[in-house]
C-alpha cells in the first residue's frame, strides 16, 4: 500500500515537471499579418472599357511596402476556365473581362520571409455599351473603333485597348446583328467588316465589345477571298448581302437560336456580278448586274432569276435589261413607286434613270420612265456618299458640302452645314428623315434636315481617330 502511494506521487511529480517545461514552447510571437482597410470581401464595380484602379491602404509591421512587399492580383474568368493575373501595386487596368460577378483575390508576398497572404474580394463587371454610338473609322487605311457615351465622351480606339491589336485594314461597314422578339436566346453582335485579304474581320459582342469570333465563321464554307460590298439585316440575325459581287442569303431553315441560323451557305449561283445597291422588295430581290449592264432579280429564297421580267413597252426611255452602263453610283428601291438610279457613263457623264416595277404572283414588269443628265453631275465625285429619304429626295456629298436633290423638279441646293473644309466620308439618314449623320476626319456631326430647315448642325462629336466610315447608335 505504501509502495502504491509512493509510485503515484512520483508520477504526479513527473507530469508536473513536464508541463512546466512545455510552457516555454508556446512563448513566441507569430509574424504579423498585413492590415488592409475596407477591402477584404468587398465588391468593386468595373465598367467594360473604363479604367479599373484598386489602391487599398496596406500596412505590415516593420515592412516598407515599396521594398519588402510584392503584389499579385488574380481575377477569375470562369467562362474561360482561367484566371487573369496582374502584378504590381496598385492594380491599374482597362477592364476587359466581360460582365458578371467575378471572384478575385489579392496576394501579398512578404519578400523578407516568403510568406504569402491572400485577401479575397469581388469585381462586378458591368457594361457601358448598351446605350451610345459605336463608330468605325479609317485611320490611314487601318480600321478603328470608338465608343461614344450618352454624355458624348469618346472612348477612342477601343478595339485595340481591349485586344491589344489593330483592326484589319480597309474598313467598309459596321453591321449590327439585332435579334427579333422571337429570337430571345440570340445575342446582339457588331460585325466589323473590313476588306483586308491578310486579316480576318472580327465579330464583337454588342454588350461588351469583346471579340466572339471572326466573320469568316459566318460561312459554312469560307470563300478564299471575302470582299464585302454591303450587308443588310433580313430577319433580325439573318444577314443578306453582296460579297464578292454575289448575293448571299443567311440560312433560316433552323431554329432562331441554333448555331447555324443565319449563316451563309454558298453564293447564289448564276452568271452575274451584282452591284452592292440591291433591295428586297418583299417577294424577291432586285439589283443591277454590272456584267450584263442590266437590272436582275432573285427569288425570295435568293435563287438567281436574272432578267426573267417583262419590259413594259410603254416605257421607252431606256432598256432595263441593258442600260449601256455598268458604274452604278447609287440606287435604293422599295416595294412600289418610282425609283431612281444614277450611273457614271464611260465618258464621265452622270446619268439619272427613273423607273418603276411590278412584282407579284401574276406579273413581273419593269417600266423605264425617263433618262437624263443628272442636274448635279458636275458635283459628283468618285467617293461621293449618297442617301435617299422616304419621299425620294436625295442627299449626296461633294468634298465638304452636302447637296439636296429632288428629282421631281430637278431642284438642287447646297445645305447650310459648314464642316470647315473637311471632306465628308460618311453620310447616313435617320428613319424619320429629319436628320443626317455626317462623318469627316476626326468628327461626326448631326445635321437637321427636317421640314423648313436647310441643314443646320445640331451636334458635334470630336476625337474620332481617322475618318468616320460607319456608325451604329443604340438608345
Amino acid at each position: 500500500m505504501k509502495f502504491r502511494i509512493i509510485l503515484t506521487l512520483a508520477v504526479l511529480v513527473g507530469l508536473y515537471t513536464a508541463c512546466k517545461k512545455d510552457l516555454g514552447n508556446y512563448d513566441y510571437h507569430p509574424p504579423s499579418e498585413p492590415t488592409i482597410s475596407e477591402f477584404r470581401d468587398s465588391t468593386f464595380t468595373a465598367l467594360l472599357g473604363d479604367s479599373l484602379i484598386l489602391n487599398p491602404k496596406i500596412s505590415l509591421a516593420d515592412a516598407d511596402p515599396k521594398k519588402d512587399l510584392s503584389f499579385e492580383w488574380r481575377i477569375a474568368v470562369a467562362e474561360e476556365q482561367r484566371e487573369a493575373v496582374y502584378t504590381g501595386f496598385p492594380l491599374k487596368m482597362v477592364f476587359n473581362l466581360g460582365p458578371g460577378l467575378r471572384s478575385s483575390k489579392l496576394i501579398i508576398i512578404d519578400n523578407r520571409n516568403g510568406l504569402r497572404y491572400m485577401i479575397p474580394f469581388k469585381i462586378l463587371g458591368s457594361t457601358q455599351f448598351s446605350v451610345g454610338s459605336l463608330i468605325l473609322s479609317d485611320d490611314n487605311g487601318t480600321g478603328k473603333l470608338s465608343f461614344v457615351k450618352p454624355d458624348h465622351t469618346v472612348v477612342a480606339d477601343i478595339y485595340k485597348s481591349f485586344h491589344n491589336e489593330d483592326l484589319p485594314k480597309n474598313p467598309v461597314q459596321l453591321y449590327f446583328s439585332d435579334p427579333l422578339p422571337y429570337q430571345p436566346i440570340t445575342n446582339q453582335d457588331y460585325w466589323v467588316l473590313c476588306n483586308d485579304g491578310t486579316k480576318k474581320s472580327p465579330v464583337l459582342d454588342a454588350s461588351t465589345l469583346l471579340r466572339k469570333r471572326y466573320f469568316n465563321e459566318q460561312f459554312f464554307t469560307t470563300p478564299s477571298v471575302i470582299n464585302v460590298g454591303r450587308l443588310v439585316p433580313f430577319m433580325g440575325t439573318v444577314p443578306t448581302g453582296v460579297i464578292n459581287n454575289k448575293l448571299y442569303v443567311g440560312v433560316v431553315s433552323t431554329a432562331p437560336f441554333a448555331p447555324d441560323y443565319g449563316k451563309f451557305a454558298n453564293e447564289q449561283s448564276g452568271d452575274y456580278l451584282l452591284s452592292k445597291h440591291f433591295t428586297f422588295t418583299g417577294s424577291l430581290y432586285f439589283g443591277f448586274d454590272t456584267k450584263s449592264k442590266g437590272f436582275v432579280t432573285f427569288g425570295g429564297d435568293g435563287s438567281y432569276l436574272g432578267k426573267d421580267y417583262v419590259v413594259d413597252p410603254e416605257g421607252t426611255a431606256f432598256d432595263p435589261k441593258n442600260v449601256g452602263m455598268d458604274d452604278l453610283l447609287f440606287m435604293q428601291t422599295g416595294q412600289a413607286g418610282t425609283f431612281y438610279a444614277f450611273f457614271k457613263a464611260p465618258d464621265g457623264t452622270i446619268t439619272e434613270l427613273s423607273f418603276s416595277y411590278t412584282f407579284d404572283s401574276s406579273t413581273k414588269r419593269v417600266t423605264a420612265l425617263s433618262k437624263r443628265v443628272f442636274a448635279g453631275a458636275s458635283l459628283v465625285q468618285t467617293d461621293s456618299k449618297w442617301v435617299r429619304n422616304t419621299l425620294n429626295v436625295f442627299y449626296f456629298t461633294s468634298n465638304d458640302k452636302i447637296y439636296r436633290y429632288n428629282p421631281l423638279n430637278a431642284d438642287l441646293r447646297v445645305l447650310d452645314a459648314n464642316f470647315s473644309g473637311k471632306k465628308i466620308t460618311m453620310l447616313k439618314i435617320s428613319t424619320d428623315d429629319n436628320a443626317l449623320t455626317v462623318g469627316t476626319a476626326g468628327s461626326v456631326y448631326t445635321v437637321n434636315v427636317s421640314v423648313g430647315v436647310n441643314g443646320v448642325i445640331t451636334n458635334t462629336i470630336d476625337g474620332i481617330p481617322g475618318a468616320a466610315v460607319d456608325i451604329v447608335t443604340r438608345k
